[in-house]
């Protein structure tokens, strides 16, 4: 599976590792063509990671909160005699 970037994301990425070269490497500056190749580079071989253990992290919560479901919506049955029989019985 190719994880692709929307056109904006991909150069807001770009200028993010540009400015982290710049930043981190002793002001070494890293071209608009590098960066690009390496945003494809870790988009490729640590992206797949990434994307499963998201996909991972939101299934593991679905299935928290489906175990949850019968503790949430659960409705006692055979209720209607029970009103009455809390209420005080009538003096004859």
């Amino acid at each position: 599976m190719t994880i692709e970037l929307p056109r904006e994301v991909r150069q807001q990425a770009i200028t993010s590792i540009e400015r982290y070269f710049f930043e981190h490497m002793d002001g070494q500056k890293i071209g608009n063509i590098t960066a690009g190749a390496l945003l494809g580079f870790f988009l490729e071989e640590i992206g797949p990671t990434l994307y499963n253990r998201g996909v991972a992290d939101a299934q593991e919560r679905m299935q928290a909160r489906v175990s949850e479901l019968d503790i949430d919506v659960h409705e006692e049955e055979f209720d209607y005699w029970r009103k009455y029989d809390k209420q005080p019985k009538p003096r004859r």
